[in-house]
């Protein structure tokens, strides 16, 4: 009979819960299927779901609630107004809303780069959901 290795037992660590129900995340993404994504990785958090199409879109939204929104995960290669110009603009009139970019771009000078311009945390796509659970609570704080 042959000897069998030892198994090891690795626990099962439970991911913790996150609930924002008192906030307003704006995801702007011009990808339906980016942001049907997104938008059911949070809907567990039951925080308050927002969408603009494009920077442009985003801009109008943050002008109209006007202090209302929490954070924004923004995609930065975006029709009408990319996501760079509009974070600037956002940025020059509420800087202290947090904006995380998201991106395709998954160079080592790509996450720099947005860090550079301003943003306040970058994630990469494919969007990992304990690392964007992490990033999102972390600016939520």
């Amino acid at each position: 009979m042959e000897k069998q290795e030892p198994v090891t037992i690795f626990p099962i660590t439970k991911q913790p819960e996150y609930h924002w129900n008192n906030r307003v995340v704006l995801i702007t993404e011009d990808e339906e299927v980016n942001f049907f994504y997104l938008k059911t990785l949070l809907k567990k958090t039951e925080a308050r779901i927002l969408r603009a199409k494009n920077g442009k879109e985003a801009v109008d939204i943050i002008a109209e609630y006007d202090g209302g929104i929490d954070l924004i995960l923004m995609d930065i290669n975006m029709p009408v107004m990319d996501g760079y110009e509009a974070m600037r603009i956002i940025k020059s009139k509420h800087p202290d809303l947090p904006i995380i970019a998201q991106t395709a771009y998954t160079l080592n000078n790509d996450r720099h780069k947005c860090l550079k311009a301003g943003f306040n945390d970058y994630i990469a796509k494919p969007i990992n959901k304990v690392a964007l659970f992490r990033m999102v609570d972390a600016n939520l704080s």
